[in-house]
């Protein structure tokens, strides 16, 4: 937990991003995380949809021979 100077209480830090949250509590340092947690998670997206697109054009070339 991150200590907030200005809460009679430690703040939780979430372990995720949510899409059009407030970052105005957060730090150079969170937003720094959050930057790194979120290319990671859109070079994951992009490698799910490389593999999806190599299946998909694999069914596709072998139902085209099929038919030939």
């Amino acid at each position: 937990m991150a200590l907030d100077p200005f809460a009679d209480e430690p703040r939780q830090i979430m372990s995720g991003h949510e899409i059009g949250q407030d970052l105005s509590m957060l730090s150079i340092d969170e937003l720094d995380e959050r930057v790194e947690m979120l290319e990671q998670e859109i070079a994951r997206l992009k490698e799910a949809r490389a593999r999806k697109e190599n299946s998909r054009a694999a069914a596709s070339a072998f139902f085209k021979l099929s038919q030939g």
